[in-house]
């Protein structure tokens, strides 16, 4: 099975790989993993005040950052994953690469902050749910 994981680096995404790592008769090192990250476009004015070169020190920086732990601990349990990264509106960019790439499944964290929050803030979650067509396993 082809499986992304998309991470943030955040508490959800431990929970997630918990989750994985602890159900190894779905997530066996016999699937293909990709771990994907997307950072959220810097604004306009930003990127043009700093340049090109230091826009794209900072993307590379905060994907090292939300890989490095993922990678290690993946590969402690015996998972070897492919590392990506986007820069996009996130749930939007998430459901693309997934769809695009032809996934199986589609596995993230979820905050879990409920109905309200979501219709005021709106989740990456919720946004990934409407834009791909790829199954999704929340982890929360």
């Amino acid at each position: 099975m082809k499986i992304l994981l998309a991470v943030d680096g955040s508490p959800y995404t431990q929970k997630m790989l918990d989750y994985l790592t602890t159900h190894q008769e779905l997530f066996g090192p016999q699937n293909e993993y990709t771990a994907l990250t997307v950072n959220p476009p810097l604004p306009p004015h930003a990127r043009a005040a700093v340049g090109k070169d230091i826009v794209n020190s900072y993307y590379a920086d905060e994907m090292q950052k939300v890989m490095a732990p993922v990678a290690s601990f993946l590969a402690n349990h015996g998972i070897h994953a492919k590392s990506e990264s986007k820069v996009g509106p996130v749930g939007q960019t998430i459901a693309k690469f997934a769809d695009e790439g032809q996934f199986d499944l589609l596995v993230m964290g979820s905050h879990g902050q409920g109905a309200l929050v979501n219709l005021v803030m709106g989740s990456v979650a919720t946004q990934v749910l409407a834009h791909s067509k790829v199954p999704v396993l929340l982890v929360r």
